[in-house]
């Protein structure tokens, strides 16, 4: 997204992830609008980048408000670097079904939906709520299109069509063609409109009963349906000019329909729409369950008898339709290539190339062998380097903090393994990995590495963290440690067994501030009682970090962080929780994540957190006021701490926020160098992430738990 630069790269094939597919692509359908947008946004400088989109410059001001320019401009500069993957439309075999995955087995020919999932890849690994099984009749150029068809399936569902209705369908691309043809299979009489006249003769031999130019739409519109306008106007145009919206209010009837379905400019004129009292609706992609987590990524269908027509089922209709002769697609196929030419495909749509299309479908050899390792650079560069680093996973925050932090400390990069497997060539290629492979067990398998790096989501962490210690690695694994007490125990036996030594990614207590607070509490005689206040906002319940399965909700995900800082502050260990969420009857609020959590310490210290979802962004985010002694110690947002004993207040000012971050790896590097203690001790880590445990349960029962 930086440059816009299209690459077509051998990256590892992905693994069969639970409730997936794994599918050996046959063909894949380039979506000529949608991908030459994210093209053209590419291309485009940082300012063309910020205009087209205000929505994303709002988020990144408001971060650099509240996480300072230099922390908000590295995140901003990762996104631009990182590789975005394309297409959303294919067709293939399973060759393996994820756990939790019923009705398909491998060699199922199935069509595939879904961005980030149904990618222009000889590999594909998609969710089974958008894997559809295709009809004997179809072959895979055909079913490449089952999502685009879907895109077009709703729009008529929305627009509601009766037999002999006059249906008017504006931009006769792809998506338009097969529009025409499905309102015609509707029993509808069709007229089209583009600016392309070349379009005419297809959409008239598909089902389109005459065409015109936008100039000469509206009388010859009107002289075709008899004077009384169109029933329902479908807008299928690619463009960001307002004309369709206007043109389409302007030939519709009195009470007429309008449904958008492409991407338009939507300045909707208020006089035409008024005084014909038009509906006017927009479509939402390809059906119900779209833009749902809970559908696409989860696999929870919804029940048939109340919602008959999903995304998937949608999909299905469609290549129903294509095996029954009713939708011909073979007339939209105007250019076929070898996935290994696929940025030739992409001079079509981006206009460097000046020759006409319509339907680009890149096609793969399915019995071309896939190496499960792509070699980024030759053996035995920067051998010999104390810490060797085998990374799993490597979302936003190992790309901002832990990789930079590893890359100053001189560690060497040896191979990296992601979800996708195209993030971790992209990241593998950034950083100077030696390698990037299929999946996690090929990681922590690498004879070359001596420190497993673990930053996937949060239900794999301690599985992950007890295999690399089981073979005497050190792990520094992202929080949380586990999601539940058998994972727990678990991983500390592994531990405890293991020449490897274990770090959690708390980096809190690493941070110059907390450093301070400590000292300035050095030998003391007495407890400490500390407030820890989180303005942490919003997270949508739809969120993965939110799932019980995957992410195990913010007490597990991110509350440990503040309960080891006590940990820390206090020399001491967790031993009792009590905690009251709020109450709410608000869909969007989640109780459990606005919370006060009291807890009691084996010194007899005592704190509370207070973890706060609903308040406004523009307050810090954290603030700790730690009593003891008769003094005070305050950390506002570690940017800035101010002391107070002996009736004088002593207030220290940072450049920057630092939570850590950098310290942490610094110890994390020392502790593999010089071959001594982790810097957390064992019984800290288990007695941190067991407190996160209880207080889930306290929660639950409105009563006070041990840990």
């Amino acid at each position: 997204m930086k440059t816009g630069v299209l690459t077509v790269a051998d990256v590892p094939p992905p693994s069969v992830l639970r409730g997936h597919l794994l599918v050996r692509t046959a063909a894949s359908l380039i979506s000529a609008g949608t991908e030459k947008s994210k093209v053209d946004l590419g291309k485009k400088s940082l300012l063309g980048k910020a205009k087209d989109r205000p929505d994303l410059v709002k988020k990144v001001i408001d971060k650099a408000r509240s996480e300072g320019f230099m922390s908000t401009f590295t995140a901003v500069k990762a996104k631009l670097e990182t590789a975005i993957p394309m297409g959303y439309s294919a067709a293939g075999t399973v060759v393996a079904v994820g756990e939790g995955v019923s009705g398909f087995r491998a060699g199922t020919r199935v069509a595939c939906a879904g961005a980030g999932f149904a990618s222009h890849a000889e590999m594909i690994s998609v969710p089974k709520n958008l894997c559809v099984p295709m009809p004997d009749k179809v072959n895979f150029d055909e079913a490449a299109f089952g999502t685009l068809g879907a895109i077009a399936l709703q729009g008529v569902r929305l627009a509601q069509p009766t037999l002999g209705e006059a249906m008017v369908v504006i931009g006769l691309g792809l998506l338009g063609q097969i529009t025409v043809q499905l309102l015609k299979a509707n029993g509808c009489r069709v007229f089209g409109v583009d600016t392309d006249e070349s379009k005419f003769e297809l959409a008239k031999d598909l089902g389109a009963e005459d065409c015109a130019s936008p100039a000469e739409a509206h009388a010859l519109i009107d002289q075709w349906s008899r004077g009384r306008g169109a029933d329902a106007v479908l807008v299928t145009a690619a463009t960001k000019s307002n004309d369709p919206v206007e043109l389409a209010g302007e030939i519709s009837r009195l009470k007429g329909r309008v449904v958008v379905v492409g991407l338009v400019g939507m300045d909707v004129p208020r006089e035409s729409y008024y005084e014909r009292e038009l509906t006017l609706q927009l479509s939402m992609s390809y059906g119900p369950g779209r833009y749902d987590a809970e559908y696409e990524e989860r696999g929870h269908d919804y029940p048939f008898s109340y919602i008959r027509w999903t995304e998937g089922r949608n999909i299905e209709a469609f290549l129903d339709m294509v095996a029954s002769g009713s939708i011909d697609l073979t007339r939209l196929i105007t250019h076929r290539f070898p996935i290994e030419q696929g940025e030739a495909a992409y001079k079509l749509i981006s206009g460097d190339a000046t020759e006409p299309y319509l339907g680009i479908v890149l096609q793969y050899d399915a019995h071309k062998e896939l190496s499960p390792e792509i070699r980024l650079k030759p053996w035995g560069t920067n051998a010999g380097k104390a810490v060797r680093i085998g990374m799993v996973g490597a979302g936003s925050y190992a790309r901002k903090f832990l990789l930079p932090n590893f890359k100053s400390n001189d560690a060497e990069f040896c191979s990296i393994a992601t979800a996708s497997g195209m993030s971790a060539r992209d990241i593998g290629g950034q950083y100077g990995f030696a390698s990037c492979v299929s999946n996690a067990d090929q990681v922590i398998g690498d004879a070359a590495t001596n420190l497993i790096v673990i930053a996937t989501r949060h239900d794999t962490h301690a599985e992950l963290a007890r295999k690399a210690l089981e073979q005497n690695k050190h792990v520094f694994v992202e929080k949380p440690l586990a999601m539940n007490d058998a994972e727990l125990d678990a991983v500390i036996a592994a531990a405890e067994n293991s020449s490897g030594r274990l770090i959690v990614g708390y980096n809190r207590r690493f941070s110059p501030s907390a450093k301070q607070a400590s000292d300035f509490f050095k030998n003391r005689q007495s407890p400490l009682s500390i407030l820890y206040r989180v303005n942490a906002g919003r997270i949508d319940r739809d969120s993965w970090i939110q799932d019980p399965v995957q992410g195990g909700g913010r007490i597990i995900g991110e509350v440990c962080h503040f309960i080891d800082l006590m940990h820390f502050l206090t020399g001491s260990v967790t031993t009792r929780v009590y905690a009251e969420a709020i109450v709410s009857q608000n869909h969007e609020v989640i109780a459990e994540d606005s919370v006060f959590i009291t807890l009691r310490f084996a010194d007899g210290s005592n704190g509370t957190i207070a973890y706060l979802a609903e308040g406004d962004k523009a307050l810090q985010k954290e603030r700790i006021e730690i009593f003891g002694e008769g003094k005070t110690f305050v950390i506002d947002d570690f940017r800035r701490t101010t002391s107070y004993k002996n009736g004088k207040e002593t207030v220290k000012k940072s450049m920057g926020q630092d939570k850590g971050q950098a310290e942490e790896v610094r110890a994390v590097v020392g502790m593999v160098t010089g071959g001594g203690e982790a810097p957390i001790a064992l019984d800290d880590l288990g007695a941190t992430t067991r407190a996160t445990f209880r207080i889930l349960e306290s929660l639950r029962t409105g009563q006070a738990q041990e840990v």
